[in-house]
């Protein structure tokens, strides 16, 4: 993933924007690629578990502590010769994204440092030749298959460690300038022919697998020497991928166009575009601001406003991809546990609010989000209002009002727009205004959820 200090999503192949709520999208699903893969679903299960592991956790000082440190490959060693993750237990990483409300998983099979995960027959810096000895990709597959989840693979088309990667902005020797004059002749195509080779290994070594993240392409942004597509030969690269296992979703980072975007460490303000068709998004965030373990970080983001971007993301028809960074031994992060434990605690009660759902074409109001799935509306109160709470719109159109955590009733009224104010009693609503009365107390849940079902399952 990029740094911290530079958070912007790699460039897109064309334009992808942001559109008006509600204006672009299907409820309940995005715009699936003229050919490819079925994305049914990833836009039907909606949340997934992004891990992000290797040799940096032992540094604990976030993922790039390479380039941040401008460590040299010597200086780096010192974590490959450490390596050994004796609590590693993919079955409990597993439990616990399916206990979040998680339905598909994503490993960094290798990130920029080059450090490879399984046993690649292309390398000799990979986790087999640590104290550790053993693949850690197998495992993960098994466990998440074994709990019914998706299985995604992580792969970096960066790679600080390679003998044939050109060294660029983007590199840790990038300001040693006797390096760069030993390696002034390195050939990005033999690089490139190993790239493939891994990608080739990793869809052929484990079985199926329903989902690539590469990251990522930067020709053309602040760093010297950016690489983009024609370094990777992105299209020759998909087209493998594609001949391999043809139903794999794969997303935008090769620099030409891929079957979602990801937008990194931000919300989107609606749902997004590209040339004005709508697109298939995801949201790849993390809890703290790190990807990597970072012990020393405290900025962690509570269980609350995590649940508000999870509706969020879904209410303008995207996924989260929501990171974890577990230890050098393999354990995760205890306050990760933590927060994923009130997730969980939240999706127990509430996961039909996003599960199969996507943005509605009724316009919610201040502090609300919609979730439309056919004839079930779902009002995500992000603040809790004094005893009413007014729909626009909905006049008329709802046979019934519930708490989604109890299935208690919500009595609904609609206020005439020329009844008068008095003492005692509200005003005149606009037109075509539902009003709910709501309970004075707010349920003990970060976002509470109304379910309202509908007598047309169109939002016309």
């Amino acid at each position: 993933m990029t740094p911290t200090a530079d958070p912007r999503p790699a460039p897109l192949p064309a334009p992808v924007s942001a559109a008006t709520p509600g204006q672009n999208a299907t409820p309940g699903h995005g715009t699936a690629p003229a050919t490819g893969p079925d994305p049914t679903w990833f836009t039907t299960d909606r949340f997934g578990m992004f891990v992000h592991w290797g040799l940096y956790s032992l540094a604990a000082r976030h993922e790039w502590v390479k380039y941040r440190e401008e460590l040299t490959d010597e200086q780096y060693q010192v974590y490959f010769d450490h390596f050994d993750p004796d609590r590693y237990d993919p079955v409990q990483w597993a439990r616990t994204a399916k206990a979040a409300g998680m339905r598909y998983v994503v490993l960094t099979t290798k990130h920029h440092d080059g450090f490879c995960l399984w046993d690649s027959a292309l390398t000799d810096y990979k986790v087999t030749n640590t104290p550790h000895g053993r693949d850690l990709v197998g495992p993960f597959v098994r466990a998440c298959r074994a709990e019914g989840l998706k299985v995604g693979f992580y792969y970096s088309l960066i790679d600080w460690h390679h003998p044939s990667f050109p060294v660029d902005g983007n590199h840790p020797q990038r300001d040693d300038e006797e390096f760069k004059a030993a390696t002034a002749d390195r050939d990005i195509r033999d690089y490139q022919r190993y790239l493939h080779g891994q990608v080739r290994e990793l869809l052929t070594d484990f079985g199926p697998v329903d989902y690539l993240f590469f990251d990522f392409s930067y020709a053309g942004r602040h760093w010297w020497g950016g690489k983009g597509p024609d370094d990777w030969d992105s299209p020759k690269l998909l087209e493998m991928i594609r001949d391999l296992q043809p139903h794999v979703l794969v997303n935008d980072r090769t620099g030409i166009p891929g079957d979602f975007v990801t937008p990194e460490q931000y919300q989107p303000s609606g749902p997004m575009t590209r040339n004005g068709q709508p697109v298939i998004w995801e949201a790849c965030q993390t809890l703290n601001g790190s990807w990597g373990y970072d012990r020393d970080n405290l900025d962690h983001k509570s269980a609350d406003l995590l649940v508000r971007m999870l509706v969020d993301g879904v209410s303008k028809g995207g996924n989260l991809l929501l990171n974890v960074g577990p230890t050098g031994r393999g354990d995760l992060d205890p306050r990760a546990v933590a927060a994923l434990g009130e997730l969980g605690r939240w999706t127990d009660l509430h996961e039909r609010s996003v599960r199969g759902c996507g943005p509605s074409t009724y316009t919610a109001p201040v502090d609300c989000r919609y979730t439309q799935r056919g004839d079930r509306l779902y009002v995500h109160l992000f603040s809790w209002p004094l005893r009413h709470l007014h729909l626009p719109g909905l006049a008329g159109r709802v046979r019934y009002a519930q708490l989604l955590n109890d299935a208690s009733e919500i009595t609904r009224t609609e206020i005439a727009p020329g009844e008068p104010v008095l003492n005692t009693q509200m005003g005149g609503q606009p037109a075509g205004t539902l009003t709910l009365q709501l309970p004075v107390q707010r349920p003990d849940t970060p976002v509470p959820v109304i379910e309202l079902f509908l007598d047309t399952p169109s939002g016309s």
